[in-house]
Parts: structure tokens; C-alpha cells; sequence
């Protein structure tokens, strides 16, 4: 079974408010890109991948006529795809959903979401991800309280053939300083994103280890906008949101593993890269890795998992199929990231 995440750059633009697809010549949300290309780009990137699911982060509105499903949904029957059905959780304001486009054939699923409802003056533990998070990350012993603007998907997963398990999508907080006008702002706005990010990854881990403790397999996948040394703020804070989603301090049964965040973390080791953006001051492209699926142990050790960034440069298959290849170009600033599981395996 193949699982995607996948961000895909202001989809929501490419649907009007009654959830049809705007397949013209007008400029999408990407840059010197027209809806049409964007979404013929988005069609051959999806007929590709051929997952089975696929976690699409950034996923079409939600709200009055707008619905992320049906707007996936329609996507979907345009191009005729085998995932044809598609699931949202908690939608939020941002435009920018977190929804899971599948095929029923192979998976039965459902919005499953954990924890606690919590008050306006929130929960220092794990409450549902639509509510108040209460933690101190300051120096002032003050609890600040944290919000996801875009909730977690939590996904109770049934495999036709496989065991049950667990999935969560995500999409964290940006640390990127937006709006800031000098050198000052920029520095106060970067360590503030920072301390709502880390917020958020300690918020997503502490759900993750009721899941382990409970003896749940799961995988946790998407944008954490975060990748350990991604810039130099980190050290205020002696870890990255990356660290401490996969729990890199505690033992092996309560650790998750992504191939690609492991290499990051092994010093003078070429890192990975799933997204690229351009630089309007430097006039160059800047090369990150934002995307993971990261997988528990015992899920791991059953289905001899195997992962795969369809980057367009840096894996050799994406570079030699020029039509696939310019589409991963044109679809997104971000690139797919799959895990290839085999459930035939014995447990």
C-alpha cells in the first residue's frame, strides 16, 4: 500500500466558491503559473504517484458554499483517479485545509480525532486538536496558550487486507518572520513563530505517545515547516520540532523513524530536499526539507517500509521523465513524499 503527503500550493484557488475547477487561462496562486497548467500539472503528479491515499496539506477551502471534500472530489473525477473520496477533519480559516484523498477500495477510513475538548484558557495536556494548548516556553514561568490555525487530521486507517492503524496529518506553524520591516522584527517575529511551532510539535507528541502507549500503530505525516539546523534559532530552544515529534530523546519502542530526517540528523550527511522556493532578493532558488511521514516501530518492523521523495532534480526516475518532471515544477512548490508499506509480511 502507498501512502502520499502532499502540499499543494493554493489549491484553493484553483476551484470557485461552488467547488467546480476554474480550468482556465487566469494566474493561479503560484507564481507566472495559469490555473489550466497548475491543474494539468496537479493531474499528472497524481495519476503518477498512484497512491492509495494521499494526505494533501494545503487542500481546497472549507466554509459557506466551499467544501475541501467535494472540491477534491470533483478534482478527482476530472482526471478520472482511482482516489476518488476524500475526508476532512476540523476546518479551519486560513483557507488552507488538511484533507485525505483515497481509494475506498483499499482503505476504509474516518475522522477519529482525540483528547479532550478544552477551555479558552486551555489544557497542558494533549486536548483536542481544535482546542487550547497551555504551555510555558518562556522564561517568565507564564503559560502561554497555543492554537493549530490548521488543526491536525487524526484518521482511524483500515487497510482492505492489513491491520488497523493510525494516521495524523499535519500541518505546523510557518517560523517564516512575515511582515517584518527591519532586522529587529524580523529577529522577534522569527523566535515567536519558533516558540508557537515547537508548541505545537510538543503538543502533536504528546498525542503521539497516549498513541504508543496504548500500543496503536501510526504514522505521522505532512508540512512541519521545521527540519533540525534549519536556521539558527533552534538553539534557543535546544531542539527542533522535528526532534521532538520523532521523540529522538526517548527509547527505541517510543521513537518514529523518517529515513530523511535521520539523515539530517547525522552530521556531514547530504540531506534531502521536498520543497524549493524561490528567492526574489538573492535571485536564487532555496532548497528545504519541510515534508515527513514518519512511521512507529511496530508498524515498521511489520511492513518493511519504504520511502521515496518525488523530487524532480534529485531523484533519477522524476529527472528522466521530462513531461512528469516539469509538472512537479509547475504543480507545487513542494514535492511528494511516499511510503511504499507491505502488509503481506509476517507480523
Amino acid at each position: 500500500m502507498r501512502i502520499a503527503t502532499y502540499n499543494v500550493e493554493w489549491f484553493a484557488s484553483l476551484f470557485d466558491q461552488h467547488n467546480a475547477l476554474i480550468n482556465d487561462a487566469s494566474w493561479s496562486g503560484r507564481y507566472n503559473v495559469t490555473k489550466a497548467e497548475q491543474l494539468a500539472a496537479l493531474g499528472i503528479v497524481f495519476q503518477t504517484l498512484d497512491a492509495d491515499g494521499i494526505m494533501v496539506i494545503e487542500a481546497p477551502d472549507s466554509g459557506g458554499t466551499q467544501s475541501s471534500k467535494l472540491a477534491l472530489e470533483a478534482f478527482a473525477a476530472h482526471f478520472n483517479l482511482r482516489q476518488n473520496t476524500a475526508i476532512t477533519g476540523f476546518e479551519n480559516d486560513t483557507q488552507q485545509e488538511i484533507s485525505f484523498l483515497y481509494d475506498p477500495r483499499k482503505i476504509d477510513v474516518h475522522h477519529d480525532p482525540q483528547g479532550l475538548e478544552s477551555s479558552p484558557d486551555g489544557s497542558p495536556k494533549a486536548p483536542r486538536f481544535d482546542g487550547v494548548f497551555k504551555i510555558d516556553l518562556d522564561v517568565d514561568n507564564q503559560p502561554d496558550t497555543v492554537i493549530f490555525s490548521k488543526p491536525p487530521l487524526e484518521l482511524a486507517f483500515q487497510p482492505k487486507g492489513g491491520p488497523p492503524f493510525r494516521i495524523i496529518g499535519v500541518h505546523t506553524k510557518s517560523k517564516a518572520p512575515h511582515g517584518a520591516r527591519n532586522h529587529t522584527q524580523e529577529v522577534r517575529i522569527s523566535i515567536d513563530n519558533r516558540r508557537k511551532q515547537l508548541a505545537q510539535c510538543i503538543w502533536l507528541r504528546q498525542r503521539i505517545d497516549d498513541h504508543l502507549a496504548a500500543g496503536d500503530d501510526l504514522l505521522v505525516m505532512g508540512d512541519f515547516n521545521d527540519g533540525p539546523g534549519l536556521d539558527e534559532y533552534e538553539r534557543l530552544f535546544g531542539q527542533s520540532g522535528i526532534e521532538v515529534v520523532l521523540g529522538v530523546n526517548k527509547p527505541p519502542e517510543q521513537t518514529l523513524f523518517d529515513p530523511h530526517a535521520n539523515r539530517k540528523l547525522t552530521p556531514r550527511t547530504a540531506t534531502p530536499t521536498t520543497a524549493r522556493f524561490y528567492n526574489h532578493t538573492t535571485k536564487t532558488y532555496l532548497n528545504a526539507l519541510l515534508d515527513y511521514i514518519m512511521i512507529s516501530p511496530e508498524l515498521r518492523r511489520k511492513t518493511n517500509p519504504q520511502w521515496k521523495i518525488w523530487h524532480p532534480f534529485d531523484h533519477p526516475q522524476c529527472f528522466a521523465d521530462k513531461p512528469f518532471c516539469d509538472a512537479l515544477l509547475t504543480a507545487s512548490d513542494h514535492f511528494p513524499v511516499t511510503i511504499d508499506l507491505d502488509f503481506s509480511m509476517k507480523g
